[in-house]
């Protein structure tokens, strides 16, 4: 397909980059900006931390189902309404959350909230719309380079608000940014797909030729189990800060921005050199860098040096690897099968997401009175390991074919 150049606020053209990356950003501004606020929002509904655990396993659960249904449909309809509609979503059910008095009725619009799934999920589709594999890989990472920024400082941004103005600002910063980006989309995001002349129904029908290829699983598996790190310490780490390490909502604000730095390097590297690096390579890096920084951490926490520095300062490699590996193995899973673009990222976001929400859960039943951050580790050096397995099968896969390794 032959795109118009790109005009900025023109939507007959294709969208300019920082609208892809203020787009995506909403979607990690709603995952964890609150994240500092979770024990007084447990106290302010008298329920469980267990209970309000599932403001985050909850919430990237429904994000996971969503995808399922995003995918086929954007290759169905177009990128630009599937994505305008799920922040509209996202807009009406951030006021949900605002005017919830329940616990109940707030998990619920809660969930709701994970429409803006369609960010995270669709703005990857459009860079594989407009770009080759691996130009595609070097622009998701300066994409989420960008968006790299958001977790970096939402977490901080969160606890100084909580303590300043209440959890529920938390909130209301996610409402107005939410209106300011459907505006934004609206102005700006043309369409990048042809739409397909399938039906609905055939779009789904199409799932079968994306399970069937053991490089789409290889690929997938390799970006959720890399992803699924970072999600296991959303899950785990409020436990960690506030239990073992007695941090105030604004100080461990302050220490989980560090994932969000390693991002950041890690995409920029991306962005720098995926191109000549190729997929296989940086996914492999990535994942490496990730294994290595969680048994560090092990390592000097058996020495009798654990501590805040260690835990939180290991989640930088968390961060760089996740910003190697992401970009790189989401544009190997869309270039499997380029026709089925949508369908691909929408099926790999609810691996990755999906997955995410399991390993938060087991983070959270992991950690109890009287643990401290190893159990925390151990799993995150799992998923690391599970990850340069499933990319070693891919690289096997490609030369068994006789493919060049990208």
């Amino acid at each position: 397909m032959t795109h118009a150049p790109i005009r900025f606020l023109d939507r007959s053209t294709p969208p300019h980059i920082a609208t892809l990356v203020l787009l995506t950003g909403l979607g990690a501004l709603a995952m964890n900006v609150f994240l500092p606020s979770l024990p007084k929002m447990a106290e302010w509904y008298a329920a469980p931390y267990a209970l309000m655990q599932l403001t985050v396993a909850g919430f990237l659960a429904t994000n996971a189902v969503m995808q399922i249904f995003i995918g086929p449909l954007s290759d169905k309809f177009g990128r630009r309404p599937m994505i305008l509609a799920g922040v509209l979503v996202f807009c009406l059910a951030t006021v949900g959350c605002l005017l919830a008095e329940n616990v109940y009725v707030f998990l619920f619009f809660r969930m709701m909230q994970a429409a803006v799934a369609v960010g995270f999920a669709l703005s990857r589709a459009v860079v594989r719309d407009m770009f080759p594999p691996d130009k595609a890989a070097s622009m998701m990472g300066y994409v989420t380079m960008g968006m790299s920024l958001v977790p970096m400082v939402a977490p901080a941004v969160g606890g100084l608000i909580d303590e300043t103005l209440g959890w529920r600002a938390s909130f209301w910063l996610m409402l107005i940014l939410g209106v300011l980006i459907l505006v934004l989309v609206w102005a700006d995001l043309g369409e990048t797909a042809r739409k397909s002349d399938r039906t609905v129904l055939g779009q789904f029908r199409e799932y079968p030729e994306l399970l069937t290829s053991p490089r789409f699983w290889g690929y997938c598996l390799a970006c959720a189990f890399s992803s699924g790190a970072f999600f296991a310490f959303l899950g785990g780490a409020p436990y960690v800060g506030s239990e073992v390490f007695g941090m105030t909502p604004a100080e461990f604000g302050i220490w989980a921005a560090l994932p969000g730095i390693g991002y950041f390097l890690g995409n920029f590297l991306t962005g720098l050199i995926a191109a000549r690096v190729g997929v296989n390579r940086m996914v492999m890096a990535g994942s490496l860098t990730l294994a290595c920084g969680m048994a560090g951490a092990l390592i000097l926490g058996w020495l009798g040096f654990g501590g805040p520095e260690v835990f939180f300062g290991a989640m930088i490699f968390v961060g760089i690897g996740n910003g190697m590996t992401i970009p790189s193995a989401t544009s190997g899973m869309l270039s499997v099968r380029p026709h089925l673009a949508g369908t691909a990222s929408g099926l790999g976001g609810t691996m990755q997401i999906g997955g995410g929400a399991a390993l938060s859960v087991v983070a959270g039943l992991i950690l109890g009175p009287g643990s401290d951050e190893t159990p925390l580790l151990l799993l995150m050096f799992t998923t690391a390991l599970c990850g340069l397995v499933a990319i070693l099968i891919v690289v096997r896969r490609e030369k068994k074919l006789g493919l060049t390794l990208s």
